[in-house]
């Protein structure tokens, strides 16, 4: 039964699609609406979904060779699941933090958030640009090396953005919305030319979403700038 479940798929014209590729970006996509909502659950609900992803992207690792690996995506599973301990950890210690406040009387909040959306220091974009860049400079060689999916840039690119990205959000700054629109250009062609149609149409949806979340936290950083001015 197990097997059955790993290995289920439907058709969609001539192309066969993984249950559990769709099953992980489902999670992922929850995840993302968790965090555009600041909801601490974002981050777990996130982890099932990369690991469900990892068996994608691993193929040849899981008994499937249909379709080229994809290093660059899996090694961002690993990596989403490493900074995603850290943003959980983050936003939990921000609402704890809330609660005890908001049980002191000090501030309005309905303690459900976990983290307070902010802008991004110069220095910090500057970083966030400059890692972003020499990040896939450092990494095409290497994927390539490791036999990844061409063009290898693209892969590091994907992989870098998303690094930063998931980190930029267990900081809390907003422009770590921008970041995933420019991994999202890149890994909707990449990932529709490999075969990974599922996930290469989530991107899609994704590129969408990720501008609504980017305006969604101004405005809420903007709220709380205001309440904070007003208090």
């Amino acid at each position: 039964m197990i097997e059955w479940l790993f290995d289920a798929t439907f058709a969609i014209g001539d192309e066969q699609i993984l249950w559990r590729e769709v099953i992980g970006n489902a999670f992922g996509l929850a995840s993302a609406l968790g965090g555009m909502r600041r909801r601490v659950w974002a981050w777990p609900v996130g982890i099932v979904g990369n690991v469900l992803l990892l068996t994608v992207f691993l193929g040849s690792v899981f008994g499937d060779a249909s379709r080229a690996d994809m290093l660059g995506q899996a090694g961002r599973q690993v990596m989403f699941i490493a900074v995603s301990v850290y943003g959980w950890m983050r936003w939990r210690e921000t609402r704890r933090q809330d609660l005890e406040l908001r049980a002191d009387g000090k501030v309005p909040t309905s303690g459900a958030e976990g983290v307070h959306p902010h802008w991004a220091t110069w220095p910090q974009r500057a970083f966030l640009v400059g890692a972003l860049l020499v990040g896939t400079a450092v990494l095409t060689p290497l994927f390539r090396a490791l036999g990844s999916y061409e063009p290898v840039w693209a892969d590091a690119w994907i992989f870098m953005g998303s690094l930063l990205a998931t980190y930029g959000m267990a900081r809390g700054w907003v422009e770590f919305w921008l970041v995933w629109v420019a991994v999202d250009l890149v890994g909707v062609p990449l990932l529709w030319s490999a075969g990974y149609f599922a996930t290469s149409l989530m991107y899609v949806f994704y590129g969408v979403f990720t501008l609504v979340g980017f305006f969604v936290w101004w405005r809420v950083h903007r709220r709380e700038q205001m309440a904070v001015g007003a208090g």
